[in-house]
């Protein structure tokens, strides 16, 4: 076992070779059924623009409900995109780059998609609310960027709940590389998908997330996580007990292995996640796991109440 580097915030990792031994973040608020009812306060489709290769970009709707009850009717992702052009160079510069290629346009098709002010408003209750002061949208920190609902799958944990948030945080807009990786996610929540962007867009290029996505390691780094976050400290908790069982979900002749890392205290999901691949890149027994390819893989992690992220990659190995 590798324990990472000192004074760093980071990894555990774990691989052990024996012979064949929901935090759910809060959905968006539907109009079906019967809980909550909003509206946004306005309207209609916005026309698509026009880039400066001339070619026609994508239509966008800017109400924010009917954009839901579309995506919800038609069993598709929303595309969410919180941008002011006009007063933010980064989001002039997201649209007229990134969303405009012609890449990006083409995944976009499959998306139902709004554009919409960083003060849009729904009414909850009978009071107003900016979208993004809602807990369902906290990860985007009230900042301009991109978020996803997921109306295309039926499970009850991903259904109409908040499924990406990518704030702007990092000086620039997000590129084309990583706009293809976002809209390419595999179906999971928002803390799933978050992790596994991570390690998709490191610069190294790890192969780990490139495998088949597996539901029961997936539920395993999810019930890690959540254990590493109540205890609030970083580690391979209970491994002799979890090996066995997790082995025994696996497909004939793979062995599990787990990588464990740590965020820094206060940081945004997006930016610990980004964090934690950190960690694991920095330690050679962490991302000899990372980085090789997989035929099943799991991630997912969970923030303390000591505001620290704590993650957890599992997977079937040869």
């Amino acid at each position: 076992m590798d324990g990472g580097l000192k004074g760093s915030p980071c990894a555990h990792t774990l691989d052990l070779q024996l012979e064949n031994v929901p935090m759910r973040f809060l959905p968006v608020l539907t109009l079906l059924g019967g809980c909550l009812f909003f509206s946004l306060v306005p309207h209609s489709e916005a026309a698509g623009e026009t880039p400066p290769g001339g070619e026609p970009s994508l239509a966008w709707m800017t109400d924010y409900t009917k954009a839901m009850a579309r995506a919800e009717a038609e069993g598709k992702m929303l595309f969410l995109l919180f941008c002011q052009p006009e007063g933010d160079p980064l989001c002039r510069r997201l649209l007229s780059e990134t969303l405009s290629d012609s890449r990006v346009r083409e995944k976009l098709k499959g998306y139902v998609r709004a554009r919409l002010p960083l003060d849009a408003s729904i009414i909850v209750d009978g009071q107003e609310l900016a979208i993004l002061d809602h807990p369902a949208f906290s990860e985007m920190l009230g900042r301009p960027g991109i978020a996803m609902v997921d109306f295309a799958h039926k499970d009850e944990e991903l259904h109409g709940s908040v499924v990406s948030t990518f704030p702007l945080i990092f000086g620039r807009p997000y590129t084309v590389r990583e706009m293809l990786i976002m809209l390419d996610l595999p179906p999971g929540t928002l803390t799933q998908r978050t992790l596994i962007y991570a390690v998709r867009t490191h610069p190294d290029q790890p192969a780990s997330a490139d495998g088949q996505i597996d539901p029961h390691l997936l539920a395993e780094a999810r019930d890690h996580s959540d254990y590493q976050a109540r205890i609030r400290r970083q580690g391979h908790h209970r491994w002799n007990a979890r090996f066995p069982r997790i082995n025994a979900l696996l497909p004939r002749g793979l062995t599990a292995s787990e990588v464990c890392a740590e965020s820094w205290p206060g940081e945004g999901l997006l930016a610990a996640a980004i964090e934690c691949v950190r960690c694991w890149r920095l330690s050679s027994g962490h991302w000899s796991a990372v980085r090789a390819r997989h035929r099943v893989y799991g991630y997912d992690m969970r923030r303390g109440a000591n505001g620290i992220w704590y993650a957890t990659g599992i997977f079937g190995r040869r």
